[in-house]
């Protein structure tokens, strides 16, 4: 124990010697001129050292630079992940924003039509929105957002500002399945506004077109004449679709010696693959 105390002893009386001639020794450096013996010393140990200084100097930056080209690295993808997700963030608040202006824009548009006289008498009207579209390419059923509870039923017309989208043939409590003017079970009574012709529109050859027959030859049938439904009643028998409900433009029409009607095809006014919301027509009621 004498001995570990002696020893411990001889270390602080070595470094209070060493800290008092440091001290000593700054005191002198700092009261003498420039020239002084310290000034002189450090000047011929920086002399000698700087060989040194250099070489170490070269070895260490091939390391810092590569630490400093990694970490740079590091710190760019993460910056960069950073400005992705707040891109995609951005992105997909512009494309909300623009979806909600434009089904605005289409409810306003279906508001206008419901005020102005094109819309039929005697029909009330529930405006909903489109909430599933056709699942494949030979199914023209889309679901609306209303059924039961808002007085809708089977055999309604569905309709547009821009014309006749088609039928309800399907109704659940807060939802219905609307089968459209394409499909090809769906037959309408149309009407040539510009000359008078009737005849029977259904689906058409193609996809998203309409062809209009039945069309005696007598009557006329031009390009670019409007259809419009019918809507007849004959005693019992009433239309499901009221009169004068636009359908399309009359794109082709043709005849031949042999045939007995014309050949024509109907551009839809509607754009089936765009619709956002459309218009259930409810027939009124009489009063009691």
């Amino acid at each position: 124990m004498s001995s570990r105390s002696a020893n411990a002893l001889k270390r602080r009386i070595v470094a209070g010697v060493l800290v008092l001639l440091s001290l000593v020794l700054i005191t002198i450096y700092f009261r003498e001129p420039a020239g002084g013996g310290l000034h002189s010393i450090q000047s011929g140990g920086a002399t000698v050292l700087r060989p040194f200084e250099v070489g170490a100097e070269r070895i260490a930056r091939p390391f810092r630079d590569a630490y400093g080209y990694f970490a740079g690295l590091i710190h760019a993808k993460s910056e960069n992940a950073a400005l992705r997700a707040q891109v995609d963030k951005l992105t997909q608040l512009a494309i909300q924003n623009s979806t909600a202006t434009d089904e605005a824009n289409d409810l306003r548009r279906q508001l206008n039509y419901i005020s102005s006289p094109r819309f039929p008498k005697g029909y009330d009207q529930v405006t909903t929105s489109v909430i599933s579209r056709p699942p494949g390419e030979f199914q023209q059923q889309i679901g609306i957002a209303a059924g039961y509870t808002s007085g809708i039923r089977s055999n309604d017309p569905v309709v547009t500002a821009d014309g006749l989208v088609g039928l309800v043939t399907q109704v659940a409590h807060d939802s219905a399945e609307v089968t459209l003017l394409t499909d090809p079970n769906l037959r309408v009574a149309a009407l040539d506004r510009d000359s008078g012709a009737a005849g029977m529109l259904s689906h058409g050859s193609g996809r998203g077109t309409l062809t209009l027959g039945r069309v005696l030859k007598s009557q006329m049938l031009s390009e670019g004449d409007t259809i419009v439904t019918q809507g007849f009643k004959l005693r019992d028998l009433t239309s499901l679709y009221p009169e004068g409900i636009l359908i399309g433009y009359v794109s082709g029409a043709s005849q031949s010696e042999i045939d007995l009607y014309w050949q024509a095809q109907v551009s839809p006014s509607v754009h089936f693959d765009a619709l956002r919301s459309v218009i259930v027509l409810v027939k009124k009621r009489p009063s009691p």
